[in-house]
C-alpha cells in the first residue's frame, strides 16, 4: 500500500498513440487510483468500487492492437472499470511493480467486497467529508479560511445568513491558529450544520423532551415506528454502543442526537428491507414460473454499428446478477467462429474467449442456472468448433442429465438448475434421424428485422477504400447518436432513432457521394448499403418509435396503409432455413428457440419463443389474457428493435405485466429502463430470478382492466416525505458548482399495472438544497403490489421546465415501513427522509357477494377454455380477426408542443400546492384513443374508468367520432348518470370536459 500510494511511473497505453508516460498513485484514503500529469485535473482518477478486474500480462485488446510494441508481459496488466468496462493499460519499469500493484488492487478490491454496509456508508461518508474539505481548500494549504467556507457553502446549495455562518465558523475555530479551520476543525463546523431539525423533534417526541433516548424509549421507537418485531434490551445496547459518540452517554447507556442521526442515517434505517438482499423466494417453482433478468448483444459496450465487442461484458453482466446473455457467432478467419454484431462496424472477439469468459464468471455472485442465447450464423464447419467448446469450456455444467424435474411435462427449477448453463438455441426436428449429422431449421433472429438492402455490406466500387467508407460512417453516425442522446432523462416517449436512421440514410448516402466523386473525378460509387430503407422501415413499425415531426405525420396519414401492407409482405417472405450440425443441437435440452409459426400445442415444453418488441407489442396489444397464460407453461425472450441502434431501451413493463419472463435489455446503456430492470431484480437477492406473483402463474386476468383483481386485497402507500438532505445541483447544470442554489422538490411515481401507473410531487422549496423541509404526504393504491416498482425523483425546479438531480426506485414488496432515508443512486450524501405507512384495503364491493363463485372459478383457472384457442393466432403477424378492442385503433402523435408542454408544466409553481397528474407507463402498448382519461377517486389516487367497447371512447378525437357515425356523446353520458352515484356522475363530467376541449 505505501508503494502505492508513493506512486509509480508507468506508461498508459491508448489506441493510436505510442502511450504517455504517468506517475500513477493511490490516494491516501486508498479509495481511488490518480494520475498526473492529465487535463482532466481533479477528475483523472478510477475509484476502486468501480473496478471489476485486473488481469496481468498483455491480454486486453489494445495490447492485442500494440503486437509489434516489445512489452514484456510480466510487466503489463489492464484495470477493467466502470459500466462500459472501460480498460487502462499499463506497463512498468520492471515486473516487482506490476506484482506490487495487481497485488494490492485485488487487495483493496477484496476488502470493499467483504465490508458490511454500515462500514461501507461510514468509509464513504469519511471520504466525502475529507475531499469535500480538500476541494474546498484551494490554496492547498491545509486550512480553510472565511472566504473559502462561503464559496463551500455556494457549492453545497445551503443558504444561510452570512452572520449564522460566521458564527458556527468562531465556534468551531478552537486552534490557537484563528481565522481558519484545520480538516478536524472543518469536521466539527459540519456536524454543527448538519444538525437536523427533522430528527431532533422526533428525538424529543419519543424522550419525553430529553436530549436523549434511554433504551426503553428506543425499543418503543422501533415497535411502534419502525414497526420492528422482537426488540430486546440487548439489541438497543447494542445500537447505543455502535452509533453513539459520546462516551459519557455510552457508559449512561442513553443515545443522544448524534448518536441518533448516526443511527437514522445507518443501512438500519434505509428504506429497502435489508432480508431482501438475500434470496428469500421459493426457488422450486418451475423457470416459467420467474422474470429472469436478461441481457442483448451482452458483448457491446455502446452503440449497435460502432462501438467495441469485449469479452468482460460477459464478466460484468454475469456479476450484476444477469442470468440470460446472448452470443452472436459469425464464421471467423482460420476456422475460429467470433463474436460481433453482423452488418455492422462492431469489432470482432473470439467466441473461445467470450466461452472462457463466461466459464469464469458465471457462478461467482450466485449459482442459479445461466441461460447461453446463441444466435447461430456459422457454416456447419465452425458450428461443430462451438460445439467442441463449450462441451470443453463448459464441461459438467452441461450435464442436465442428473436433473430432477419430477413432472416430464414442467420445465425443472432453478434450485434443480443450479451450477449449470443452458444452452439456448435451434434444434433438430424430430422428424429427422437420429443418424443425421445436419438438417435445416427456421432461421428467424433479431438481424431478421432489417431488410437486407439496409444491412452493411462489403462492396466497394471505383476507387473506394474500406478505410474512406468506414470513416465516412463513423462520423456521420457518431454525431447522431450523440445527437440522439440529448434528451429528458425521464421521458419515456424520446426515442429519436428514427430521426436519426432517417438522417443517417439521407445525408450518409450524399456525403459518402460528394466526397467519393470529388476523389475520383465524379465516378459513381455505390460503396455500402447501409440505410437504404431505414425510414420506410420505422413507419410501420410505429410502436417501436414515439418520435413523429410535423411531416411525418402528413406522410404518415397518407402512406401509411401502403407501407405496413409492404411491411407485411416483407414479413411473409422473409421464412428461410438455415443448416445445423447435429453437435450444437443436442446440446439444446430446455431452451428450444421457436418462432411464432413453429408453436404447436403438443403439450410439449421447453420451448423459448424469442421475438422483437414489434412483435411482442402486437401480441399485448391483442390477447394479452392468451399471450399470459402462454407464458404459464413455456419461456419467452423479448429483445429490443434491430432499429434501436443507439442501443436504447424499450419499456419493460407491458411485457413484464403478461408475464414474459425473458425480456432483454442493453445493459451498457444507463438510464431509466436499466434502473427499473435493477430495481426489479434487487427484490430476491439480486439473483437474475424473481418469482412471478401467484395470479400469473395459475389463472388469468386482464393486466389493462379499471381493477384487474377485485378479489384481491389492494395496498395503500402513505408516503409523507419530510426533508431531503444534501441534494447537489444538477449533473447536467452549465455552471456546475458556481451554478445557482436549487430550488428542489420530489416526485413519486408508481410503475406497475396501468391501473397502477401514476405520479404526485410536492411543492417547491426555494434556494435550499442542503436541508430542504416539504412536509407533505402523498398517497396511492395499488392494485398488483408484487409487481409494482416506487420511484423517487429530485427536481430543480427552473422557470423553462425542470432539471434532473437524482433518483432511487425501488420495488415496492422491498419497502420497510416507519422513518426511512432513500439514498440516491450514484450520489453519496444526497437523501431525502420520509415515513411510510402500507395498509391493505379492499374495494366498495366484494365479488363473492355479487357471485360466490367467482373467486373460486378465478383461481380453479375458468377461463382456461380460452388457453389453447388459436395459439398460433395469439402470435400471427397478420392477424385475420381483430378484437373490439382493437377496431378503430388510432394512434395518437405527440407533437414537439405536446412535449415541451410536458417538460414545462411538470413541476409545480412555486407556493402553490401541487396537482396530482396519471402518468401510464404502459402508454407504449396501449395508446390508442381507446384510452379512458385519468380520475381521482375518493382516495385521492388517480384511476382509469372501465372501457365501453360498444360507446365511442371518452378520448377519441371528434374527427375519429364523426367517420364512425356514433351517437352523440351528450345524449349517451345524459343517460348513463342517471341511476349511479356521485364518484360516477364525475366521471361523466369530467368526460363531457373532454369531449368540449376536443371539439375547439
Amino acid at each position: 500500500m505505501s508503494v502505492m500510494q508513493s506512486g509509480t511511473q508507468m506508461v498508459k497505453l491508448k489506441s493510436g498513440t505510442k502511450g504517455l508516460v504517468r506517475l500513477f498513485y493511490l490516494d491516501e484514503h486508498r479509495t481511488c487510483i490518480r494520475w498526473r500529469p492529465s487535463r482532466k485535473s481533479e477528475k483523472a482518477k478510477i475509484v476502486i468500487d468501480s473496478i471489476y478486474k485486473v488481469t496481468e500480462g498483455r491480454q486486453s485488446e489494445i495490447f492485442h492492437r500494440h503486437a509489434e510494441g516489445n512489452f514484456d508481459p510480466s510487466c503489463c496488466f489492464t484495470i477493467y472499470h466502470g459500466n462500459h468496462m472501460e480498460s487502462l493499460d499499463l506497463i512498468t519499469s520492471n515486473p516487482e511493480e506490476a506484482r506490487t500493484w495487481i497485488t494490492g488492487l485485488k487487495y483493496l478490491m477484496a476488502g470493499i467486497s467483504d465490508e458490511d454496509s454500515l462500514a461501507k456508508r461510514q468509509r464513504t461518508h469519511d471520504h466525502w467529508v475529507k475531499q469535500t474539505f480538500e476541494e474546498a481548500d484551494k490554496n492547498g494549504d491545509g486550512l480553510l479560511n472565511i472566504e473559502e467556507i462561503h464559496q463551500l457553502m455556494h457549492k453545497l446549495n445551503v443558504n444561510l445568513p452570512r452572520r449564522k455562518v460566521r458564527q458556527m465558523f468562531q465556534e468551531a475555530d478552537t486552534d490557537e491558529n484563528q481565522g481558519t479551520l484545520n480538516f478536524e476543525e472543518f469536521s466539527v463546523f459540519y456536524k454543527m450544520m448538519s444538525l437536523r431539525r427533522d430528527l431532533y423533534l422526533l428525538l424529543l417526541s419519543y424522550s419525553d423532551k430529553k436530549d436523549h433516548l434511554t433504551v426503553e424509549e428506543l425499543a418503543q421507537f422501533l415497535k411502534v415506528e419502525q414497526k420492528m418485531n422482537n426488540v430486546t434490551p440487548e439489541y438497543c445496547l447494542d445500537i447505543i454502543q455502535k452509533f453513539e459518540v459520546s462516551e459519557e452517554n455510552k457508559k449512561q447507556n442513553v443515545l443522544g442526537i448524534e448518536g441518533f442521526t448516526n443511527f437514522m442515517r445507518s443501512p438500519a434505517c434505509d428504506i429497502f428491507n435489508p432480508l431482501h438482499c438475500e434470496v428469500h423466494q421459493d426457488m422450486d417453482q418451475p423457470l416459467c414460473n420467474y422474470f429472469i433478468a436478461s441481457s442483448h448483444n451482452t458483448y457491446l459496450t455502446g452503440d449497435q454499428l460502432l462501438s467495441q465487442s469485449r469479452a468482460e461484458m460477459y464478466a460484468r453482466v454475469l456479476q450484476d446478477g444477469c442470468r440470460c446473455i446472448e452470443v452472436d457467432c459469425w464464421d471467423g478467419p482460420d476456422g475460429e467462429p467470433v463474436v460481433h454484431h453482423g452488418y455492422t462496424l462492431t469489432s470482432k472477439i473470439l467466441f473461445r474467449d467470450v466461452a472462457e469468459t463466461i466459464n469464469k464468471y458465471a457462478f461467482i455472485k450466485n449459482e442459479f442456472p445461466v441461460i447461453l442465447s446463441i444466435e447461430n450464423h456459422c457454416s456447419i464447419q465452425q458450428q461443430k468448433k462451438i460445439a467442441q467448446y463449450l462441451k470443453e469450456i463448459f464441461g459438467d455444467k452441461l450435464d442436465l442429465s442428473s436433473v430432477i424435474t419430477g413432472d416430464s411435462r414442467q420445465l425443472p427449477s432453478p434450485q434443480n438448475l443450479k451450477g449449470k448453463i443452458l444452452v439456448k438455441g435451434k434444434k433438430l426436428p424430430y422428424s429427422l434421424g437420429a443418424d443425421a449429422e445436419e438438417g435445416e431449421v427456421s432461421d428467424e433472429d433479431s438481424a431478421d428485422e432489417i431488410e437486407d438492402d439496409c444491412k452493411l455490406k462489403p462492396c466497394y466500387n471505383n476507387g473506394a477504400t474500406e478505410h474512406q467508407v468506414e470513416s465516412f460512417i463513423r462520423t456521420k453516425l457518431e454525431s447522431l447518436i450523440k445527437e440522439s442522446q440529448i434528451r429528458d432523462k425521464e421521458d419515456p416517449d424520446s426515442f429519436t432513432v428514427r430521426a436519426l436512421l432517417k438522417a443517417t440514410h439521407e445525408g450518409l448516402n450524399v456525403n459518402l457521394k460528394q466526397n467519393l466523386d470529388t476523389k475520383e473525378g465524379g465516378k459513381k460509387s455505390h460503396s455500402r448499403s447501409l440505410m437504404g430503407n431505414f425510414g420506410k422501415h420505422k413507419k410501420a413499425v410505429k410502436a417501436a418509435s414515439k418520435y413523429h415531426s410535423a411531416s411525418d405525420e402528413e406522410e404518415g396519414q397518407q402512406n401509411s396503409s401502403g407501407k405496413e401492407m409492404g411491411q407485411l409482405h416483407r414479413l411473409a417472405r422473409r421464412r428461410k432455413t438455415v443448416k445445423l450440425c447435429r453437435a450444437l443441437s443436442d446440446l439444446v435440452v430446455y431452451t428450444n428457440s421457436v418462432a411464432a409459426q413453429d408453436i404447436v400445442d403438443d403439450g410439449s415444453t421447453g420451448n423459448v419463443l424469442s421475438f422483437s418488441e414489434t412483435r411482442a407489442h402486437q401480441a399485448v396489444q391483442q390477447k394479452a389474457e392468451q399471450f399470459m397464460l402462454y407464458n404459464q407453461k413455456q419461456l419467452t425472450r423479448v429483445y429490443p428493435s434491430a432499429y434501436r441502434i443507439d442501443s436504447s431501451n424499450f419499456n419493460p413493463l407491458p411485457y413484464w405485466n403478461v408475464g414474459c419472463q425473458l425480456v432483454a435489455l442493453n445493459y451498457q446503456t444507463e438510464g431509466r429502463v436499466m434502473q427499473l430492470n435493477e430495481a426489479k431484480f434487487r427484490v430476491n437477492g439480486n439473483c437474475g430470478y424473481v418469482l412471478k406473483p401467484q395470479q400469473m402463474c395459475k389463472g388469468t386476468f386482464n393486466p389493462y382492466a379499471a381493477d384487474p383483481l377485485p378479489a384481491s386485497p389492494k395496498k395503500q402507500l402513505i408516503l409523507k416525505i419530510i426533508s431531503g438532505q444534501q441534494l447537489p445541483k444538477p449533473p447536467d447544470s452549465m455552471l456546475g458548482d458556481r451554478g445557482e442554489i436549487i430550488d428542489p422538490f420530489v416526485e413519486v411515481e408508481i410503475i406497475g399495472l396501468p391501473v397502477d401507473c401514476c405520479k404526485d410531487q410536492t411543492r417547491v422549496v426555494d434556494d435550499n438544497g442542503f436541508n430542504p423541509v416539504w412536509e407533505e404526504t402523498l398517497t396511492f393504491t395499488i392494485h398488483m403490489p408484487e409487481i409494482a416498482l416506487v420511484r423517487f425523483l429530485v427536481w430543480d425546479h427552473d422557470p423553462i421546465g425542470r432539471d434532473f438531480v437524482g433518483q432511487r426506485t425501488l420495488a415496492f414488496s422491498s419497502l420497510v415501513p416507519g422513518y426511512r432515508h432513500v439514498y440516491l443512486e450514484g450520489l453519496t450524501e444526497a437523501s431525502i427522509f420520509v415515513h411510510i405507512t402500507i395498509n391493505e384495503i379492499y374495494g366498495k364491493w366484494s365479488p363473492l357477494i355479487l357471485n360466490p363463485s367467482y373467486t373460486i372459478l378465478h383461481f380453479l383457472g375458468a377461463t382456461k377454455n380460452k388457453q389453447l384457442i388459436g395459439l398460433r393466432g395469439l402470435f400471427n403477424k397478420n392477424p385475420k380477426h381483430n378484437s373490439a378492442e382493437t377496431s378503430g385503433h388510432y394512434v395518437r402523435k405527440r407533437s414537439l408542443g405536446d412535449r415541451i408542454l410536458r417538460r414545462t408544466a411538470s413541476a409545480p409553481a412555486k407556493g402553490r400546492k401541487k396537482s396530482k397528474m396519471g402518468f401510464l407507463e404502459a402508454t407504449e402498448i396501449k395508446d390508442s384513443a381507446s384510452e379512458p382519461v385519468d380520475l381521482k377517486d375518493r382516495e385521492g389516487v388517480v384511476r382509469r374508468t372501465s372501457r365501453s367497447l360498444q360507446a365511442r371512447p371518452a378520448s377519441m378525437p371528434v374527427d375519429k367520432y364523426l367517420l364512425a357515425g356514433l351517437p352523440c356523446p351528450e345524449d349517451e353520458t345524459a343517460q348513463d348518470a342517471q341511476g349511479k352515484e356521485n364518484f360516477y356522475s364525475t366521471e361523466v363530467r369530467v368526460t363531457g370536459q373532454n369531449d368540449v376541449c376536443l371539439k375547439l
